[in-house]
């Protein structure tokens, strides 16, 4: 009884120093994949891994809230060991689907209506937001982070087809939008109610009137179309 006692002490202290004394696991290489705006070298400066430490140590949580933190870029980050001596991180980046024209340049908003970085650039594809509630009756009402969550809906609920054509998204009032399309097209759709139909609705009327430059999809199940 008391040698396996001895025994178990013995095996236990054995574990500990192996996972924490010796450099049989300690970290040794880091890794960072997912990466397509940002570069894996500043993943890699924002985990801040210790490098030389004890596997078994290694907080992947506060690694996780930490890359979060310093990349708002960053949606989601996976942490994961890879014994014996490695440290794997996987980042999804935050997508923009409206851009918010500040300054000289450009705030970037993700479907989430996460405003997550600013850009000199606009990124090809990706719609402009113009906000002209002021002028609207209902602008008490609906404040800019309102409309502006109304207007990331609607961006973000386009179909892929229309998405990359439209080039800005006018916002008068909270039904009040309408889409600026390529070739000098306009689409009033109205509130973000309904996007679904709407989008339907659009992208059967464009393939029907393709030299049109005006449509309504606003009550989408008498959707117009105009000009030529």
């Amino acid at each position: 009884m008391v040698a396996a006692l001895v025994l178990a002490v013995l095996l236990a202290a054995g574990c500990a120093w192996v996972l924490y004394g010796s450099s049989w696991l300690r970290v040794e290489k880091v890794t960072a994949g997912g990466t397509e705006v940002l570069t894996r070298q500043q993943v890699l400066l924002a985990a801040a891994v210790p490098v030389g430490s004890p596997m078994v140590s290694v907080d992947t949580d506060e690694i996780e809230d930490r890359v979060r933190r310093r990349l708002p870029r960053v949606d989601a980050v996976d942490v994961v060991r890879a014994w014996p001596h490695g440290i794997g991180l996987k980042v999804t980046e935050r997508k923009p689907v409206l851009l918010v024209k500040k300054d000289a340049g450009y705030e970037e908003v993700d479907a989430s209506g996460v405003r997550f970085d600013t850009v000199v650039t606009p990124p090809g594809g990706v719609p402009v937001l113009e906000l002209s509630a002021d002028r609207s009756p209902s602008g008490r009402r609906f404040d800019e982070e309102r409309l502006l969550h109304e207007a990331v809906g609607i961006a973000g609920g386009l179909p892929e087809a229309i998405r990359k054509e439209t080039v800005r998204v006018k916002v008068g009032s909270y039904d009040s939008v309408v889409l600026e399309l390529t070739r000098g097209r306009t689409v009033a759709w109205g509130s973000g109610e309904q996007g679904d139909a709407k989008g339907r609705a659009l992208t059967a009327l464009l393939k029907a009137s393709p030299k049109a430059d005006r449509f309504d999809v606003s009550v989408p199940t008498a959707p117009a179309v105009s000009g030529s």
